[in-house]
């Protein structure tokens, strides 16, 4: 058995080192064995008593600790009796760690924790803790409120030590979403960069180390700006950096999962800066960039003919004409949501997999389908449709739209609706848009009401081609929301009572890819 959990915590003497109900160190116990994956009781691979022993005591004086289980001043002893194969069932808890009156710079001590039980073999675990140690803040950016797509962001990186110690060195690490990169090579950096994948997680991290020491209460500033370059694609894209107090030999943890190769060019540096305001520091930083660009949705209706009885297929078109993407990194990658309705005398008898039923206005039936993102410049979907034609209706029409609302990146709100046109005339069997609506049948206003999840999107690598077909993809993960570029939601309040969405109808879930305090926009 492996106790695993945290094997470092550096307390501050400047801060609340952070919300003081919750623990810094999370114990665990790492059982030989497959994890179990099926349904029902998860079956123990071993049975009989044992216990966990945390011996905090080298921390007397250096700071105040919170040991879980039965505790006796600084040592605690947690017992269990089952033991499951992995680790995310075999939690012993969580450790707490604060300073206290008689905590002082530089104060270190280790906690230990070892375990024992009758045929059991346990791998001891040390928490080592460092009081008022090398704190590193990041210099607050700002980006350009005219920066447009395909510009390069010179970005002015930069740290401030505002622990009690100095540190010995210290690491750069910086993040660019799929519609940022980096034009510049150097060669105490290395670089990774994900191609493929779900879109949320393609961009490009780099990693570099400065070996000189770094003053305690000094800034420094990268000895030229940082260049980010923007994508013709990008919108809301995401540029994000911080620093951190090791050594350059303690980049091995950073780089796990990733394949990273070095710079090649001059080594990056850093300059010693006099007169900065800690206020223009934060400990999280990062940016969406660029702020200025559009994307065109369209949609492509469908047109059939029939008798009484016939089964027909509506193949509703959807694509992204850019140039830009709908990226939703903000929110996770939210679905975006539009509604269809069947044209008069005509009946759904199969819809696709991303849509459900729902009532769109009173009276009025159809089907809310999902959108997945984050969205490519180039997408192309298809939804097909099974149309019953119960009594023949000339020129019938059902709608298919996006909710209308004011989006700032939309270039053409014209051709975000479009017909599904029954036994009409040469006039209206072109698939036509869902601008003049005289006729329109079975009801034509967006909406939604209980739904399904989406599933649909599209996938294409960094600025290369996206799909077409039926709409099915892996590029995001939605929650039940109609969002846009950057998390935006595409349907505000009002909207939502004009589509007759209850307050519980629709959850707005908020999920910044990063913390999103001290950053500066």
């Amino acid at each position: 058995m492996t106790i695993t959990g945290e094997d470092r915590v550096d307390l501050s003497l400047d801060s609340d080192n952070g919300d003081h109900t919750e623990p810094q160190v999370d114990l665990r116990l790492n059982v030989p064995g497959e994890p179990f994956e099926g349904d029902g009781d998860i079956p123990p691979v071993f049975t009989g008593n044992y216990t966990i022993r945390i011996d905090a005591s080298e921390l007397a004086g250096v700071a105040k600790v919170d040991l879980p289980c039965d505790a006796d001043g600084l040592v605690a002893v947690c017992t269990g009796s089952e033991l499951y194969a992995g680790d995310q069932y075999n939690r012993v808890g969580g450790i707490r760690l604060d300073i206290d009156d008689h905590s002082e710079a530089g104060d270190f001590g280790s906690i230990t924790v070892t375990g024992e039980g009758e045929g059991l073999e346990f791998t001891a675990h040390t928490v080592d803790v460092l009081v008022g140690g090398p704190e590193f803040m990041n210099r607050r950016l700002s980006v350009p409120k005219d920066l447009r797509a395909g510009a390069t962001f010179k970005a002015p990186v930069g740290l401030r030590n505002a622990g009690s110690m100095p540190a010995e060195g210290a690491v750069l690490w910086f993040h660019g979403s799929r519609g940022v990169s980096f034009p510049d090579s150097y060669g105490n950096c290395s670089y990774a960069e994900v191609t493929t994948g779900p879109l949320l997680h393609r961009g490009t991290d780099a990693l570099c180390t400065f070996p000189d020491g770094i003053d305690a209460g000094a800034a420094y500033a990268l000895a030229e700006p940082l260049k980010v370059k923007t994508a013709d694609f990008a919108l809301h894209d995401i540029f994000t950096y911080s620093f951190s107090a090791v050594g350059p030999d303690e980049t091995a943890a950073l780089r796990e999962g990733k394949d990273y190769r070095p710079g090649t060019g001059p080594d990056l540096k850093l300059k010693k800066l006099a007169g900065v305001e800690a206020k223009d520091y934060a400990k999280y930083v990062d940016v969406d960039l660029p702020l200025k660009n559009t994307y065109d949705l369209e949609f492509t209706g469908a047109s059939a003919r029939g008798a009484a009885g016939d089964t027909v297929q509506a193949d509703i078109g959807f694509r992204n004409n850019g140039p830009a993407w709908i990226s939703a990194l903000r929110s996770g990658g939210e679905p975006i949501g539009f509604t269809v309705t069947a044209p008069e005398g005509a009946t759904v008898t199969k819809a696709p997999k991303q849509c459900g039923e729902t009532t769109i206005a009173e009276g009025v039936k159809g089907y809310l389908c999902w959108i997945r993102t984050p969205l490519p410049e180039d997408a192309e979907l298809s939804f097909p449709f099974e149309l019953r034609i119960d009594r023949v209706v000339e020129g019938a029409k059902g709608k298919v739209a996006l909710p209308e609302w004011d989006d700032p990146f939309e270039s053409d709100p014209s051709n975000d609706s479009a017909w599904i046109v029954l036994n009409g005339s040469d006039e209206e069997t072109d698939g036509g848009k869902g601008e003049g609506d005289g006729g329109a049948s079975g009801g034509s206003t967006p909406g939604s009401g209980e739904s399904g999840s989406g599933e649909s999107g599209s996938s294409g690598t960094n600025g290369t081609g996206g799909t077409s077909g039926d709409a099915a993809g892996d590029d995001a993960e939605g929650g039940l929301a109609l969002t846009g570029a950057g998390g935006m939601a595409l349907i505000g309040g009002a909207a939502l009572l004009a589509l007759g969405l209850g307050a519980g109808a629709v959850v707005l879930q908020r999920r910044r890819a990063r913390h999103s305090g001290g950053t500066a926009a």
